[in-house]
C-alpha cells in the first residue's frame, strides 16, 4: 500500500535517518550511515522488503494516525491516535545522537481510556532482501544476517513472538502508562553494545536539538518554515564530516511510473554555496564552517579530478547499480543506488566551489591556509576548459552541449578571484590574468546564450529552450536585476517552463535535452529562484505570493521534496530535499529581512 511521499516524516540521529509514514511504519532506514544498504524498504517495494509499524491493534493496515507533528524546534515525531471507542495514545519516534551504536526508539504513551496497541517489526538487511536469522538472547531479540546485527527489546518488557518471519508485540496502555521499544543496530562480529535508557535519550533529544534551534538569528514573518527546514539541514548533515546528504532517499520518482529514478543519499557541490549562505546568514557558523571543510576535503588534489559529487565522508567511488527485487515507488522502476552522473562533466561545479570558499571568506570564516592555492588550481584548470560543453547542471544524460549556466559559472570563478585579489592585495595571484578571463566569459555567454528575438537567454549556445537555472543570473552578479535580459530571462522562463504558478527545471517534451523518456512535476528550488527574482526585479507582491504557495507545498510537519506536481497535487522526488529546503530558507531571508544570504552584489 503505496503511502504518497508527503505522508513521511524523517527522524535522524547526524549520521543516518529514518522515514515514518503517517500510518505509524517506518518504511526506509539505512544503518548505519545514509548511503548504507536499508534495513527497512517497504518505501521502495511492499512490506515483506522490511517495516516497522507502531499503531492501535484496531487500525487497519495503512490508516493514518489522527495528527502528528514534530515537538517544536526538534526532530522529535509525535504521531497521535484516537480510536472509536474513545481511547487515545500518543507514539513518540526519534533517533538519539549516538555514542557507538545507532538506536531508533519508540515510546508509546497512553493518553486516555485503554488502547491495545501492536508492533510489527520485520527487518530485511541489504535493501530489503536478506531476512536475517532472529533469536531470544537475555530476554531481547537478536536479529543476524552476515554483516548485520541488530537488537529489539522493550522497557518495560512486553508479550513478543515471531511470526510469519516477523517480530509481532502486542499490549495494552492506559493513561500516563509508557513502553519504550528499542531497535540497536551493531556489526554482527562484534559483541552487542551497552544499552540506553531511552526515556533519558529522549530528554536530551530534545534538549539538544532545542538548544540548536534557539540558535536561529532569523526572526522573520516566516520563523516556523525557516527553522523547520534548518533542522532539516541538520537532519541531513553527516555529523562525522560536515558533509550534507542531498537526500536521505533513492530512488523516489520525478514521474510516478517513470524510470526517471536516483540515489540523491550523496553531497553535491552545486549545492554548497547555497546552502554555505543560508547556514551563515542564520547564525550557524559551525556548521557552515563543518560544510566548508568538507568541501576543501572532497575537492583536494588534481583539478581535473573534480567530481560533482562525494560520499558523505569524501568517498570518490559511487558506482551506480540496479536492484531488481525492488519492485520501486508505485511501482517506478529501476530502484538504483550509487549514481552514474558523478563521473560527469559539469564545469559549473568549478564556480560553485570558488564561490563556496569566497562567501566564507568574505563571512569571516578563518582562512585555511592553503585554500587559497586550491582556488588557484581550480580556476587554473576552467581558465583551460570553460569552452568546452559539458552535461550542465542537471546532469543530463543526453549529449553534452555548451550550457549557459555552466559559462555563467564559469564567470563566477573568475570573478570571485578577482575580488579576493583587489581585496586583498597580500594573496598571490594575476588579477589581471583572471580579469581577462571574466570579460571573455561574459561576452561569449551575452554573445552565444542570449536570444535578443525572445529577450531571454537560453538553456544552451544555439538552443531554444529555456533552463530555470538562468534565473540565478542576478543573484550571482553576472548582470544586475534591472538588465533587460534579466527580466526578459525572468519573464519567459515564467512563461515556457511555468507549472500552475511554479516552475520545471527545463521541458522534457519532444527532443528531451536529458536523453530520458517520460517527464517530470515542478522543481522546487528553481520555484524559490523564480520568487528571488521576481523580488530582485521589482515584483515583490508577486514574490510573496509564489513563496507563501511553495509554503503550502510543504507537509503537515513541514518538509519538501526535490518536486511538486500542482495537478495531483502531490510531492515527488527524493525526500526531504536538501535542496528544496536551502531555496525555502534563502527566499525567506530575501522576502523577511529585505536582502538576502551572504551573496556577490550585482556587477
Amino acid at each position: 500500500m503505496t503511502q504518497p511521499i508527503e505522508d513521511y516524516a524523517i527522524i535522524g540521529d547526524l549520521m543516518t535517518s529514518g522515514l515514518v509514514g503517517r500510518d505509524g511504519s517506518i518504511d526506509w532506514l539505512c544503518l548505519p550511515r545514509f548511503d548504507s544498504a536499508a534495513c527497512f524498504a517497504a518505501l521502495l517495494g511492499d512490506r515483506e522488503n522490511g517495516h516497522w509499524r507502531i499503531a492501535p491493534a484496531a487500525a487497519a493496515d495503512g490508516e493514518p494516525c489522527t495528527r502528528r507533528a514534530y515537538v517544536d524546534g526538534t526532530l522529535v515525531l509525535e504521531s497521535y491516535w484516537d480510536t472509536p471507542d474513545g481511547g487515545s495514545l500518543k507514539v513518540i519516534d526519534f533517533m538519539p545522537q549516538r555514542d557507538k551504536a545507532p538506536d531508533v526508539m519508540r515510546i508509546v504513551e497512553g493518553l486516555s481510556g485503554e488502547v491495545t496497541v501492536r508492533s510489527t517489526l520485520r527487518l530485511r538487511f541489504d535493501y530489503g532482501h536478506v531476512v536475517p536469522w532472529v533469536r531470544r538472547r537475555d530476554g531481547d531479540r537478536v536479529a543476524v544476517a552476515g554483516p548485520d546485527s541488530a537488537w529489539f527489546r522493550s522497557e518495560p518488557p512486553v508479550r513478543t513472538w515471531g511470526e510469519a518471519n516477523s517480530t509481532r508485540s502486542e499490549f495494552t496502555v492506559s493513561a500516563g502508562e509508557r513502553v519504550a521499544f528499542v531497535l540497536t543496530w551493531h556489526p554482527s562480529h562484534e559483541p552487542r553494545p551497552e544499552p540506553v535508557d531511552p526515556y533519558t535519550a529522549l530528554e536530551l533529544s530534545l534538549a539538544d536539538w532545542r538548544d540548536w534551534a534557539a540558535q536561529c538569528r532569523y526572526e522573520g514573518p516566516y520563523k516556523e518554515a525557516v527553522t523547520r527546514s534548518l533542522v532539516t539541514l541538520k537532519a541531513l548533515t553527516y555529523a562525522p564530516t560536515g558533509g550534507i546528504a542531498a537526500a536521505a532517499t533513492t530512488s523516489l520518482p520525478e514521474e510516478i511510473g517513470g524510470i526517471r529514478n536516483w540515489d540523491y543519499r550523496y553531497c553535491w557541490l552545486r549545492d554548497s554555496t547555497l546552502t554555505l549562505g543560508s547556514l551563515l546568514a542564520t547564525g550557524y557558523l559551525d556548521e557552515a564552517r563543518a560544510w566548508r571543510e568538507w568541501l576543501l576535503r572532497a575537492v583536494a588534489g588534481n583539478p581535473a579530478d573534480l567530481q560533482i559529487m562525494y560520499g558523505i565522508g569524501g568517498e570518490r567511488r559511487i558506482p551506480e547499480a540496479e536492484l531488481p527485487w525492488l519492485s520501486g515507488y508505485a511501482y517506478s522502476a529501476p530502484v538504483r543506488i550509487g549514481n552514474a552522473a558523478v563521473s560527469q562533466l559539469q564545469l559549473d561545479v568549478y564556480g560553485e566551489v570558488l564561490d563556496s570558499l569566497h562567501l566564507a571568506r568574505s563571512a569571516g570564516l578563518p582562512a585555511e591556509r592553503h585554500a587559497w592555492r586550491i582556488q588557484l588550481a581550480l580556476l587554473d584548470f576552467l581558465e583551460r576548459n570553460w569552452r568546452r560543453p559539458d552535461e550542465g547542471l542537471w546532469e543530463v544524460r543526453g549529449p553534452r552541449r555548451h550550457f549557459v549556466h555552466s559559462k555563467v559559472m564559469a564567470w563566477v570563478a573568475a570573478d570571485r578571484a578577482v575580488r579576493t585579489l583587489e581585496g586583498d592585495p597580500s594573496e598571490h595571484g594575476d588579477v589581471e590574468r583572471w580579469r581577462s578571463m571574466r570579460e571573455a566569459v561574459h561576452r561569449d555567454v551575452c554573445e552565444n546564450g542570449y536570444d535578443p528575438v525572445r529577450n531571454t537567454f537560453t538553456q544552451a549556445y544555439g538552443s531554444q529552450e529555456l533552463d530555470a537555472a538562468t534565473l540565478l543570473i542576478p543573484r550571482v552578479g553576472f548582470l544586475p536585476p534591472d538588465d533587460p535580459r534579466v527580466v526578459g530571462t525572468v519573464d519567459a522562463v515564467r512563461a515556457e517552463l511555468g507549472s500552475s504558478g511554479l516552475v520545471r527545471r527545463y521541458s522534457t517534451e519532444g527532443a528531451s535535452v536529458d536523453g530520458l523518456p517520460g517527464s517530470e512535476g515542478a522543481f522546487l528550488a528553481c520555484s524559490f529562484w523564480l520568487a528571488d527574482a521576481l523580488h530582485m526585479t521589482g515584483r515583490e507582491k508577486e514574490a510573496r505570493e509564489l513563496f507563501e504557495r511553495l509554503l503550502e507545498v510543504s507537509n503537515d510537519v513541514g518538509l519538501l521534496a526535490e518536486e511538486y506536481d500542482p495537478v495531483a497535487r502531490r510531492q515527488l522526488g527524493n525526500f526531504p530535499q536538501a535542496f528544496s529546503h536551502v531555496g525555502l530558507v534563502n527566499t525567506a531571508l530575501t522576502l523577511g529581512l529585505g536582502s538576502g544570504p551572504a551573496t556577490a552584489a550585482a556587477r
